[in-house]
């Protein structure tokens, strides 16, 4: 560590036999500096301050019923879009920075100048405060910059609402145009496969497995009736043939058609009695009379009827002869036969037609299914555009109400704090302390000559140096006479130095007041000058 800090006085004491050179250095470089520095032209900033309300009362109240943007992240896109080539080009023509650019290359200048030196700044915390500032020699054009960046801030964050409505507008629109084009088509297709295969389509009973199941069970249903109609009717037959139809007694046998007995002989009893008593009051003209006649002849043709039928089939069963029982019971018994035989005949043809139909659906059992499977996929087709057409319809309904809000009112109330101003005073550049550093600098540049020509031509300043050099160990050291005059030539160099330095610091001094006190100082020099 001794080590360490004797080479570092030995460094020093190189450096003060070599201080000309701080000398020589200060002088060319700190003078110049501080000339420049003193040149340079004021700045002056100009701000404004302006808060985002994004708090609006629509908003709550449109819940659910719009589509609700992120306010927040739309305003901190606008910011990071600011600064944006069109938006600077913008800028410069509100200006007129862009009467200045003669050549592409200026204009160029100008543009890449506001990207630079236009700030915006985000105020710490959750409120939607912003600072906009910009520097110029000029105070006017620096509040032009802040007020034009300003006007486009608030612009482009209240019109980006309206360009995304109406780029939703024209989307939804053109997918309405194109889904509307597909539903028609699909309708199209529905509609012409269901008049190609319309009489082998499902039906309200389901497909074609469906169809053929309910086919067969109801021929099961059928065949069943049948069987037991089959069953009745044997059993009639067999009732009739134990009862005897022949009798030697006379009044046994049917005489004529008045001996039978049918269900419309109490009718036409009762309507003969109520005609009596009608012709009693009226003539055969009157309505009621004539209407009663007419279902009188009614109900003797109905009975003449039912007595064929039954004579007839009676004939046909005793090797027609007209001459039978006139036994009710016989008669009810030949009256059942007769309807079970007509009944067992209808079932049979119904039986034969379900047979039939079975069979017909059995023969379709490679094309039916295939039929259906097309039906489904098309069907499924025309649901799903169907959907997507009515999705995109509700869609363009709350696009436009969204629009519409956004017409009316505003989700964004920009409100300026502070508007911009021109300013009275420079705020910059920083003269003092751009003195300080031409000072510093002018100083360290002397010291590190100093410090390398000191190592290039070295001067021993102690024994040890000089031991450690030579590797000769020095046992005393004998001082300067003052015959040499050498103690009063390093007095003057140090003189020399002092003065130097106090010069350059009074300059410094005189730099510095005449910036710092500008009321004092410049302006009486501005009045004698």
């Amino acid at each position: 560590m001794q080590e360490i800090f004797d080479d570092l006085i030995d460094y020093l004491k190189g450096i003060w036999i070599k201080r000309r050179y701080i000398i020589i250095s200060t002088w060319l470089i700190c003078p110049i500096g501080w000339g420049i520095v003193s040149m340079m032209p004021d700045v002056y900033e100009s701000k404004a301050r302006v808060y985002a309300d994004t708090q609006s009362i629509l908003a709550p109240l449109l819940k659910g019923l719009t589509v609700q943007t992120d306010t927040d992240m739309q305003i901190n896109l606008m910011v990071k879009t600011l600064l944006s080539r069109p938006n600077l080009e913008r800028i410069s023509r509100m200006t007129d920075l862009d009467i200045q650019a003669e050549t592409p290359l200026q204009y160029e200048n100008i543009i890449n100048r506001l990207r630079d030196d236009i700030k915006i700044i985000k105020a710490r915390g959750r409120d939607n405060i912003f600072t906009i500032s910009f520097e110029d020699t000029d105070p006017e054009m620096a509040k032009n910059v802040v007020q034009s960046s300003l006007t486009v801030f608030i612009e482009n964050t209240l019109g980006e609402n309206r360009t995304d409505a109406d780029s939703a507008q024209k989307f939804l629109k053109n997918q309405i145009s194109e889904y509307e084009n597909r539903l028609t088509s699909a309708e199209s297709r529905l509609t012409e496969f269901k008049q190609k295969y319309s009489n082998l389509l499902p039906d309200q009973y389901g497909g074609y497995y469906n169809k053929l199941n309910i086919a067969k069970e109801q021929l099961q249903v059928i065949e069943l009736s049948l069987l037991e109609a089959e069953t009745r009717l044997k059993s009639a037959k067999a009732q009739l043939s134990t009862v005897p139809t022949e009798s030697s007694n006379a009044q046994n046998k049917i005489q004529n058609s008045s001996s039978i007995k049918t269900d419309y002989d109490e009718r036409i009893s009762e309507l003969e009695l109520v005609l009596d008593s009608l012709q009693l009051r009226y003539t055969d003209q009157h309505p009621d009379v004539m209407e009663a006649q007419r279902r009188l002849t009614h109900l003797e043709k109905q009975r003449a009827k039912e007595i064929d039928d039954y004579l007839s089939v009676t004939s046909s069963d005793n090797g027609n002869s007209l001459i039978t029982s006139q036994n009710p019971v016989i008669q009810q018994l030949q009256i059942q036969v007769n309807e079970y035989e007509n009944q067992v005949a209808s079932i049979k043809v119904r039986a034969n037609d379900f047979r039939t139909k079975v069979k017909d659906l059995e023969n379709k059992i490679h094309v039916l299914p295939e039929i259906e499977a097309e039906l489904v996929a098309l069907n499924r087709g025309y649901e799903i555009t169907k959907e997507k057409y009515e999705e995109l319809l509700s869609r363009q309904e709350t696009a436009q109400l969204a629009q519409q809000a956004d017409e009316t009112t505003n989700k964004i109330q920009f409100k300026v704090i502070d508007p911009p101003r021109a300013a009275t005073e420079p705020t910059g550049p920083k003269r003092i302390l751009f003195f300080i550093l031409v000072t510093v600098v002018g100083f360290g540049v002397g010291v590190g000559i100093s410090l390398l020509l000191s190592q290039l031509s070295p001067v021993a300043t102690s024994t040890a140096q000089l031991s450690k050099a030579t590797g000769v160990p020095v046992f005393g050291v004998v001082s300067a006479s003052e015959n040499l005059g050498l103690k009063k030539w390093h007095k003057k160099k140090t003189i020399l130095f002092v003065i130097s330095n106090l010069m350059l610091l009074m300059i410094l001094l005189m730099f510095m007041s005449y910036f710092l006190f500008p009321d004092a100082i410049q302006a009486p020099l501005k009045r004698i000058f």
